[in-house]
């Protein structure tokens, strides 16, 4: 099924943080070649500082929980991936992974090491949704990648989406302006995250990641954007 609605997290392609020193601004794309994919990375683990190893090889140094990194532009295929604590001086004893994950030239991905439901370190891999909506309009993503249970994500009070699961997500078409935000448990309005003002803007994918442990008291939000275009691709619906 087509995705029209929001996106949650997952991080194994952590590859994507090879090279890349510091953490990228969101929005700020860089020239796509032929032949790759363009890859940023979350980390969404409380208290867990790691290092990123791709096809064997250590590519992200002490990445540190709240980073995002990227996006880099990534030769299209399969990858092998592997998360360690840090110093570690090889892949071979990974807190998560290793995984083969298969990037697709002309995509945008971002990868998220996170949580769980339950608590345990996993990671998931998006497809970004890169497709233009109508003029005026401009995209809204939720991915859930916390430990924690279903959430209904309020605007202005009003449940739009509801029952999200980690790690699932939904994106929403808008009319482009300001929306006051938060994330409640499944059924209530209390919130739990928020309220916040969340911008829409024209032509640009603005994804809403909620990331931390609600029984550590931990919640944490993380904000990405990615342009659209003419040519870009819905995500599939999780």
């Amino acid at each position: 099924m087509r995705k029209k609605i929001f996106a949650a997290a997952g991080a194994m392609t952590l590859l994507a943080a090879l090279a890349l020193a510091a953490p990228a601004q969101a929005g700020t794309w860089h020239h796509q070649d032929e032949g790759t994919a363009k890859l940023s990375v979350l980390h969404g683990v409380p208290g867990l500082t790691v290092d990123v190893w791709v096809d064997g090889k250590l590519t992200l140094d002490h990445f540190k929980p709240g980073t995002l990194a990227g996006p880099l532009n990534v030769p299209d295929g399969d990858h092998k991936i592997a998360i360690t604590g840090p110093d570690a001086t090889s892949a071979d004893n990974p807190v998560i992974g290793p995984v083969t994950v298969d990037l697709e030239a002309g995509r945008d991905y971002t990868a998220v090491a996170h949580q769980a439901a339950d608590g345990t370190p996993t990671a998931t891999l998006f497809t970004n949704d890169t497709s233009a909506g109508p003029d005026g309009t401009g995209k809204l993503t939720v991915r859930h990648v916390a430990a924690a249970p279903a959430v209904d994500v309020l605007a202005g009070g009003t449940a739009v989406i509801k029952g999200l699961t980690n790690p699932h997500q939904k994106t929403l078409t808008l009319d482009t302006g300001t929306v006051s935000a938060s994330v409640a448990a499944a059924g209530t309005t209390a919130p739990l995250i928020g309220p916040a003002d969340i911008k829409v803007t024209e032509g640009k994918n603005t994804i809403i990641y909620a990331w931390g442990s609600l029984a550590e008291n931990n919640l944490g939000v993380a904000v990405q954007v990615v342009d659209s275009s003419p040519c870009g691709h819905d995500d599939d619906e999780d």
